[in-house]
């Protein structure tokens, strides 16, 4: 979207210099370089759209935006490590361009670069972001060690996955969002609507891209279509066909999440026509829809002025409606 070009400009010319050359270089390097592989930098420009909404410049609400994106790219670091991951972006991941200790160390010491950008704010602000930026963190962790739990765990249900995906991947979201309206000293009501606008508007997202994963266009979406049934992991859409189908039709899913395939191709194939058949398709769209209108709400409980929620929405819209 145009308007965030605004914002992508002063975050990309920030984060070059904070990524500039440091010693020893066996320990920067690594974060330089997964900091450079890019992104769509989503969580750092909502800081900076929240900070401005509420009346604050963008250069003041920098250092949190800059603590948004370390922390989330030190997460990638340790998760790659943890899912044994060759890529990132297309590129090769920090641990097989260099090796597992110096993984787990220069994503120590993102962690600890994420909370010096906090630093700056010398005020009240501070202990305010500062508590903000503690809860996701922990939330984050959280949120990965169930996601490593369902891989073994026999009975997962749709309410433990909702919260696995609120906990990984939309209370991150939602705080980039609380931390812009920190840094502009928003009301706590406004900080409050503001961030479940984020929680509902992150869970609507990584919802869909289960959707996309098993439906999306191999053309455009930008990876593997059916990488979660490959790796048999247990989203909404398996949980939801497991609940619908008859008992019969379930086990030969949970057989499909259970064996090793003879042929990728077909598992996807048949995988997927139980999530057709059972109308978990469907029902993820319906789920999909709910969390999208429920970050509407939340954004409208915001004392923001239209124009800037017309913008939020706009962003909203823009994100809900891609294809990859």
């Amino acid at each position: 979207m145009d308007f965030l070009n605004h914002y992508s400009a002063k975050f990309e010319s920030a984060l070059a210099v904070d990524a500039a050359d440091r010693e020893p270089p066996e320990l920067y390097e690594p974060i330089n370089y997964v900091l450079k592989l890019g992104g769509k930098r989503l969580r750092p420009l909502l800081t900076l759209m929240a900070a401005e909404a509420f009346g604050e410049g963008i250069d003041q609400a920098m250092g949190a935006a800059m603590a948004v994106e370390i922390f989330h790219n030190f997460t990638l670091i340790h998760d790659d490590i943890m899912d044994d991951a060759p890529l990132r972006r297309g590129m090769v991941t920090v641990h097989e361009k260099w090796d597992t200790n110096t993984g787990i160390l220069s994503g120590d010491a993102m962690m600890i670069l994420a909370y010096q950008q906090l630093e700056e704010y010398k005020d009240e602000r501070y202990q305010q972001l500062m508590k903000a930026f503690n809860k996701v963190a922990l939330e984050v962790c959280e949120g990965q060690q169930r996601d490593i739990n369902f891989e073994t765990q026999h009975t997962v249900t749709e309410s433990d996955y909702l919260l696995m995906i609120r906990q990984k991947t939309a209370v991150l979201v939602a705080a980039a969002l609380q931390m812009g309206a920190i840094v502009a000293r928003a009301s706590a009501q406004d900080q409050d609507s503001i961030y479940t606008f984020g929680v509902e508007l992150g869970m609507a997202f990584q919802l869909q891209d289960d959707y996309l994963d098993a439906f999306g266009d191999p053309e455009t979406f930008g990876k593997q279509v059916g990488g979660d049934i490959i790796e048999n992991k247990k989203t909404f859409l398996y949980l939801k066909a497991m609940a619908l189908l008859d008992s019969v039709k379930a086990q030969t899913l949970k057989d499909l999440f259970q064996k090793e395939p003879d042929s990728v191709e077909d598992k996807i194939d048949q995988v997927k026509l139980f999530f057709r058949e059972s109308k978990a398709d469907e029902a993820i769209k319906l789920k999909i829809d709910t969390h999208t209108q429920q970050a509407m709400t939340a954004l409208e409980d915001t004392s923001l002025p239209e124009a800037s929620k017309a913008q939020f929405r706009q962003f909203a819209i823009w994100l809900m409606s891609r294809v990859s």
